[in-house]
């Protein structure tokens, strides 16, 4: 039986204000994850759920995800697919987004979305290419300075016919230090860690099993 979230996670769906772009989006593919650390952000792929570890790295876990008519809670457990990766198995089919594997150009815009006790967030900010860094780097949207910590929110990309695709997770931020002062950046685990996510080897008997539930058809 699904149990319904408790405030302050039962909320509405609601944009953070300001720096926020116009969701495109018609189902909500992040998570939240409740360990017996604390509580994470994730994101439902393709390839299955897929988040930081960031408050534990095993053991059982609470799932809230977002459906048309709101939140409910899977219980899990959790697992490790490498790279500092995590997943977690949930017993039926939640909202989730492909994954994408191409490099983003310098410049190149891009969506973070979360959730926080107001409810869903998502703003536009764009990649950076440093020369002093490998990896992805975003700039920090001003909304999200003034932000809770959003470690985990999904980073998404959208193609020429505007389909969305998951490029990383935020995994942090990165200051470095300059002539011209303190530059600070988000990174981002992307495409060089998720392939991890769909090589990763489930017991198909297992992940898509058919869940004899009343609150599910």
């Amino acid at each position: 039986m699904i149990r319904r979230l408790t405030a302050p996670l039962a909320v509405t769906v609601a944009l953070l204000a300001g720096g926020c772009a116009t969701s495109k989006l018609q189902y909500d593919p992040t998570v939240i994850i409740d360990t017996r650390g604390g509580r994470e952000l994730g994101v439902s792929t393709n390839y299955g759920i897929v988040f930081l570890g960031r408050t534990a790295r095993a053991g059982d876990v609470d799932v809230a995800v977002w459906f048309g008519d709101g939140p409910s809670i899977e219980q899990s457990v959790i697992e490790p697919v490498g790279g500092g990766l995590y997943t977690v198995d949930t017993e039926i089919r939640v909202p989730s987004i492909p994954l994408g594997f191409t490099d983003p150009a310098d410049g190149q815009p891009v969506w973070i979305q979360g959730r926080d006790v107001n409810g869903r967030w998502r703003m536009e900010t764009q990649v950076v290419r440093h020369p002093t860094v490998d990896g992805i780097l975003l700039a920090v949207p001003d909304a999200l300075v003034r932000s809770t910590d959003q470690t985990g929110a999904g980073v998404f990309v959208y193609d020429e016919k505007g389909r969305a695709r998951v490029l990383g997770l935020v995994s942090g931020r990165l200051m470095l230090e300059t002539t011209e002062g303190t530059e600070s950046y988000l990174t981002v685990v992307g495409p060089e860690s998720l392939w991890r996510l769909v090589s990763y080897r489930r017991d198909p008997d297992v992940r898509h099993r058919v869940p004899y539930r009343d609150d599910v058809l």
